[in-house]
């Protein structure tokens, strides 16, 4: 009779412990090869470990023929031991989306779990911030938003209104800065390399009659540059967040539009001899805590223009919007995504889809389907009910996707996605066609007789004597 120790090397074991271990077993099998791929001929060997789906774990197992181009993960271990989603990612605009008058909608904050790996997934989705909204530097509007979302996020993956034209701080040197609160947005281009950034404050400072209507208070008086206005060029003019005061900064935009070459109190004779113009966005209304959307930069724009016409008895005056829904904020966006992943991330090729969730037909769902137009990937558009648009209304710009909140706009996305991969991944698999039949009835070729039916009982006992 063989010892039990030669038995053990004559016959293999049929299992991986208990009936209970081998059902847990099967199901971590299992989703291991929904979430990572179930690469072909490559079974898990009775000593491997099964992943555990979480943000904290990383799935180990051998995937030597995974298609990493077709998966929609970082390959496992790629990042802190985190799955990362690698073949997309998502970009939101923010008021009305993810915060309404100051205050977090309340799915806003649970979104950001999910996409930092509070999924049944574990995994982590790259996303950035696209918002219209400026007046204070990224950095700023970075914290607020942290709070209100209790989420880290790094002026890296983020985007004023007017965080393009930091770009154009090399092509101009003295601007006018129009809008926002207090000595801000002269900080913000400051900070962005313009070397002469001039106020409405500065002109009135020098000339109070500009503005017959308002005076500066004793802080505005305080913050305000000393300067002779006499031979000062203004080369540009930035509105870079919305204006405190409609009347005082209309009269002297205008004024400088009508000028000879920006020269501040000339008079042009063709009115065709005035500054650039440039408006950090161009929405006309937005969600802000009131019942009702509020007027925007988009509005003053318009009046600008309506006004400089019938001032100069017909003349067009021909202003510049950056912000969504023009290319060249999604283009920005899009370099700003690069970076991001990679740095964060560590993934160096683009998404092959970007989820962009937005509020606003008219620039979010306009901005996004027009890019999709000539973007290398697929721009996807997701337009929610918490802001500017209301249910029941006819969208102007048609979305992807039309949904409740900015957390089902997140579920909707990942859910696509991987229901996109198991579609890949089904139709890879080789079909099975003239298998035998095989029968436990008695007779024929094939009977009872030739099968063994284990039961888990029996199977941990043959285990123990084998």
């Amino acid at each position: 009779m063989s010892s039990p120790q030669e038995q053990s090397q004559q016959s293999p074991s049929f299992h991986r412990g208990s009936f209970t271990d081998e059902i847990e077993n099967a199901r971590t099998d299992l989703s291991r090869k929904l979430l990572l791929g179930d690469a072909a001929g490559d079974s898990p060997s009775p000593s491997e470990t099964a992943p555990t789906l979480s943000p904290t774990t990383s799935a180990t197992p051998s995937t030597p023929d995974l298609d990493i181009s077709d998966s929609p993960l970082t390959p496992p271990g790629a990042e802190d031991d985190a799955l990362v989603a690698d073949s997309f990612a998502f970009a939101f605009d923010i008021d009305g989306v993810l915060v309404r008058g100051g205050r977090p909608i309340p799915e806003a904050v649970e979104a950001m779990k999910v996409l930092n790996g509070e999924n049944k997934y574990g995994i982590k989705i790259p996303y950035i911030f696209l918002t219209n909204g400026g007046g204070k530097s990224e950095a700023e509007r970075c914290g607020d938003l942290s709070r209100q979302l209790q989420v880290d996020i790094s002026p890296a993956q983020f985007i004023c209104g007017h965080t393009p034209m930091s770009e154009m701080a090399t092509k101009y040197k003295t601007v006018l800065v129009v809008g926002g609160e207090g000595e801000k947005c002269r900080t913000v281009a400051q900070s962005y390399g313009f070397k002469d950034v001039v106020t409405p404050g500065d002109i009135i400072k020098a000339d109070s009659a500009t503005t017959p209507f308002r005076k500066l208070t004793p802080e505005e008086l305080k913050n305000s540059k000393e300067r002779d206005f006499s031979d000062v060029v203004i080369e540009a003019i930035f509105v870079f967040a919305d204006s405190r005061d409609w009347a005082g900064d209309l009269q002297i935009i205008i004024d400088l539009a009508m000028s000879k070459g920006g020269r501040i109190g000339t008079l042009s004779e063709t009115f065709e001899e005035g500054p650039p113009i440039f408006f950090s966005h161009n929405d006309v209304v937005w969600s802000a805590a009131h019942e009702n959307v509020r007027l925007g930069m988009g509005a003053l724009r318009g009046i600008v223009e309506y006004t400089f016409k019938e001032v100069t008895k017909g003349k067009t005056l021909e202003t510049h919007a950056f912000g969504k829904p023009q290319i060249g904020t999604f283009e920005f966006a899009t370099r700003l995504l690069k970076r991001w992943r990679k740095n964060e991330h560590g993934l160096n090729a683009p998404p092959n889809t970007v989820y962009f969730v937005g509020d606003t037909p008219e620039s979010d769902i306009r901005g996004t389907n027009l890019f999709n137009e000539r973007a290398e990937n697929d721009w996807y558009s997701i337009l929610v009910k918490t802001g500017v648009y209301q249910e029941g209304t006819e969208a102007a710009f048609k979305p992807r996707v039309t949904v409740d909140t900015v957390l089902d706009a997140v579920n909707h996305g990942i859910e696509r996605e991987m229901q996109r991969r198991k579609d890949r991944q089904a139709a890879r698999k080789p079909k099975l066609t003239d298998m035998p039949t095989l029968s436990l009835e008695h007779g024929g070729n094939k009977g009872a007789n030739d099968f063994a039916i284990i039961s888990p009982a029996e199977e941990r006992e043959l285990d123990v004597i084998a």
